[in-house]
């Protein structure tokens, strides 16, 4: 049989899909990813299959936090994703015998499965972004989404979410399915998501909330994709030349702004070295200082395990590989789901929370002196013992299973 995995993001949306693609084809089935042109590259080393879709997403990573589109700029932005998707994911769908649609953003997939007759799964990457009554919809400014205000139940918000995505994205879509021969969708989110979502989150980190007899979630565990990188010999001679230091990357995020001067302030306040990954955001040490690394891609599961602890963004992959490492985090969370994350390191005992905002040498300081306390350390190894790693072979085989 054969797969396409189509998602809409950053490498955080499509790094599962990946490891859902090496493992179909590790099940001898075929699997093409349709996903934006960044990782391209990075999938042909991989062997797999890459379907570029819409304009590169990089330079987001870059731009001001302030830089938040006007309703017309979002509406093209919209009407040109949705005519891009249909085009991209319909070609990549020829020969396909499912389609699985990672995150909200994938648009087009299930109505490209709907025109070929073939199975549709979609994936969620968190709990938060699934409707429940145990939590509220998670915040996405891009989208004209603005943070609750007064005392609204989460029920209540969850139905302005459903409103907000009819307003913003019914209109183009319809229009791309009336073209292709397919009835309206009435309720868009729920089109996407469907009765029956699948959830790809880590169940000791991320459990979903709540069984529910009209909202079917399969907790798959997380889609993890295997590593064997070693470190860099560079890497591997600063971690042996004295203490585990403090880890800080943001991945295809963009920073707060200061935020390495500040890192590597508060690090070197409580004794400690820095290994700063540049991430799309382009980080970089502002000394020559011997205590401070700069390092670009890297092994998570090679490099975490050796730090004392992992300062980062919140993203679903990042929390996940800490957490399998058994090490401490910060969390410094910049949107959507990271907020999320953010409260279940601190829920769990296994690192601290920074508040919203950008971070200054005292709150970082705090932030981090209180990961560092031994007692997490002790909670964070504990925890890590729980986490599992068979979730994209379990989503693998379930996928088979049910094509």
């Amino acid at each position: 049989m054969r797969f396409l995995l189509s998602t809409i993001g950053t490498r955080g949306e499509v790094q599962p899909l990946m490891a859902l693609a090496v493992e179909l084809k590790a099940m001898g089935h075929g699997a093409v990813v349709c996903a934006p042109p960044d990782l391209r590259e990075w999938a042909g080393s991989l062997g797999i299959t890459y379907v570029p879709v819409g304009p590169e997403l990089r330079g987001t990573a870059k731009r001001s936090a302030e830089a938040i589109p006007t309703p017309d700029q979002r509406r093209r932005m919209i009407e040109g994703t949705v005519a891009a998707q249909f085009e991209a994911v319909s070609a990549a769908a020829e020969g396909c015998d499912g389609v699985v649609a990672g995150g909200a953003l994938a648009v087009a997939a299930r109505s490209v499965a709907e025109q070929r007759g073939i199975r549709y799964v979609y994936a969620a990457f968190a709990p938060v972004t699934l409707p429940s009554a145990h939590h509220a919809p998670p915040v996405f400014g891009m989208l004209g989404q603005e943070p609750a205000e007064g005392d609204a139940g989460n029920r209540a918000l969850w139905a302005e979410d459903a409103a907000r995505w009819d307003a913003l994205w019914a209109a183009p879509l319809n229009a791309r399915r009336a073209a292709a021969g397919l009835p309206p969708v009435r309720d868009v989110r729920a089109h996407i998501f469907t009765a029956s979502p699948w959830l790809a989150a880590d169940p000791a980190l991320a459990p979903w909330p709540e069984p529910s007899a009209s909202f079917d979630v399969l907790q798959t565990g997380a889609w993890l994709l295997p590593d064997e990188r070693p470190l860099s010999p560079e890497a591997e001679a600063f971690l042996d030349a004295g203490e585990p230091p403090v880890y800080c990357g943001f991945g295809s995020m963009r920073a707060p702004d200061g935020v390495a001067r500040t890192v590597v302030g508060a690090a070197r306040a409580l004794g400690r070295r820095v290994i700063l990954s540049r991430g799309w955001a382009g980080l970089e040490a502002l000394d020559d200082g011997s205590d401070c690394l700069t390092i670009g891609e890297v092994n998570q599961r090679a490099l975490f395990p050796r730090v004392a602890a992992v300062m980062h963004h919140g993203g679903a992959g990042t929390t996940t590989a800490a957490t399998a490492a058994g090490t401490p985090q910060v969390v410094l969370p910049q949107m959507f789901d990271q907020f999320y994350f953010a409260d279940r390191v601190s829920r769990l005992g296994i690192g601290s929370a920074h508040p919203a905002g950008t971070p200054d040498a005292e709150s970082l300081h705090a932030a981090l002196n209180a990961a560092l306390a031994p007692e997490v350390a002790v909670r964070a190894r504990s925890v890590a013992a729980a986490v599992r790693t068979d979730g994209a072979r379990t989503a693998a085989r379930r996928l088979a299973e049910a094509v």
